[in-house]
């Protein structure tokens, strides 16, 4: 669907569900006094970027202008402010999202350039040399993966292989993942009961992490692991009660129950995996390629660790997804959109590109950039081995366009408690889970119109 000629995208199409879905017209408003940071000096075109500050940071800025002669001016990311810029029609050039969960979601409000016409005339980011996992970015006015190409991952892991530690392993007599065939997610949990470790009823060790990078993107990929779909075929409804998706819905609320890894009834304390990990607190963590960065910089670490492929479902496909390829995408309604197209390139294809694959903090979303990827030491060179047989297990899992993963989160995380805690069965949840989740996809669906 696309919008009038001239005319700003209603700021309706956008409350309901940005933000966990309440996100006040009020405070929509208060967006337009924006801080902004830009590198200093320089004549030439500027171009706005909507970003975190770990995006981009001030010597990047000032290398960018130096490279491309282009001002770079930063405004901190915000669905608020976004919405205020896009609804008064001065957005910004380029903004960051989350391309599995983000792609389909922008496109459908018809607030994204279409930038097959950019790549089909670039000498610097040429469509032959794309990995797949820039499919997240495209979307076909119902499918997320096909059609036009509407941004680019910066970088990606699979984010449902995992880490483990070879010393917890050892320690507790459990054998090692095979580097080449995956476990299935029930032998993985009974690793991790057998590795978990408590003191006073207390977790010292945990078994294992397994929670995804949002529970939307978990659960719709392990629903996908069982050979189904979480969404119906216009990705208006889910259903957690189809073979698949309750499949997918029971492990993870057995792996909650059982309490030998992070959740929602026994977090964290550390907020993430990678310090949990890194004390050796945790055998597994079920993050992607990108913890590398952190494990491999830690000399005691890194010879203990592993990478190990996705789980999968005992008769289910072999399906290794990307929940995340967080990137770049251009409004529709941007400015200076060939100076915008010239940072996107410098910044997917050139420099910054360039030192993000040589850190081993994700894998580059060129091809040809792949050989960049650290392998000096003995483990990274098993790394490499697990990541490059995994490659070909990439699929696009398409995420539904009427609402944020951030609100189907928020949601669960209201009603799943008490499943985790065994107050409710695994059906009840089911049907809690579609009555609210489908009322908050009929809303975005309205919105979109």
């Amino acid at each position: 669907m696309r919008s009038h000629a001239g005319t700003p995208p209603s700021r309706r199409r956008f409350l309901a569900m940005s933000a966990g879905g309440a996100v006040a017209g009020a405070a929509a408003l208060s967006g337009c006094a924006l801080q902004v940071s830009s590198a200093v000096g320089g004549s030439g075109e500027t171009v706005t970027l909507m970003v975190k500050p770990e995006d981009i940071s001030p010597e990047l800025i000032k290398q960018a202008q130096k490279d491309t002669g282009i001002r770079i001016v930063t405004v901190q990311q915000d669905i608020t402010k976004l919405i205020a810029m896009l609804t008064n029609g001065n957005p910004p050039d380029l903004v960051r999202a989350v391309g599995a969960v983000d792609a389909a979601y922008f496109a459908a409000r018809d607030v994204m350039e279409e930038l097959d016409p950019y790549f089909a005339r670039s000498s610097v980011l040429k469509v032959d040399d794309l990995d797949p996992v820039n499919d997240l970015w495209r979307y076909d006015g119902r499918t997320q993966g096909k059609g036009p190409r509407y941004g680019m991952a910066k970088d990606f892991s699979q984010d449902s292989m995992y880490w483990y530690n070879t010393s917890a392993f050892d320690k507790a007599g459990v054998d090692h993942p095979s580097e080449t065939e995956p476990v299935t997610y029930e032998e993985w949990l009974e690793r991790a009961k057998r590795i978990v470790q408590r003191k006073n009823g207390q977790t010292t060790v945990f078994g294992g992490s397994y929670s995804g990078l949002t529970r939307a993107t978990l659960l719709a990929t392990m629903t996908a692991s069982a050979g189904g779909s979480l969404f119906n075929d216009d990705f208006s409804r889910v259903d957690f009660t189809t073979p698949e998706a309750r499949k997918a819905l029971a492990w993870y609320i057995d792996f909650c129950r059982a309490k030998v890894g992070p959740s929602l009834i026994q977090p964290d304390p550390n907020g993430w995996d990678g310090p949990t990990y890194q004390a050796g607190r945790m055998a597994m963590s079920n993050a992607g390629y990108w913890l590398g960065g952190v494990i491999n910089a830690d000399k005691k670490m890194a010879p203990v660790s592993r990478l190990a492929p996705a789980p999968v479902f005992e008769g289910g496909p072999r399906i290794s997804a990307c929940q995340g390829g967080t990137g770049l995408w251009m409004p529709r309604k941007a400015r200076n959109k060939d100076a915008a197209w010239r940072v996107f390139e410098w910044f997917f294809g050139e420099a910054p590109a360039k030192a993000r694959a040589s850190s081993g903090w994700g894998i580059p979303t060129l091809k040809s950039l792949r050989p960049l990827m650290p392998s000096q030491e003995a483990y990274q060179k098993q790394e490499l081995r697990v990541q490059e047989a995994e490659l070909k297990h990439f699929s696009v899992i398409s995420f539904t366009p009427y609402t944020t993963a951030d609100a189907f989160d928020a949601l669960f995380n209201q009603i799943a408690p008490a499943a985790m805690n065994g107050g409710i069965s695994v059906d009840t949840l089911a049907g809690r889970l579609n009555s609210a989740l489908n009322e908050q996809l009929k809303r975005g669906k309205e919105q979109v119109g």
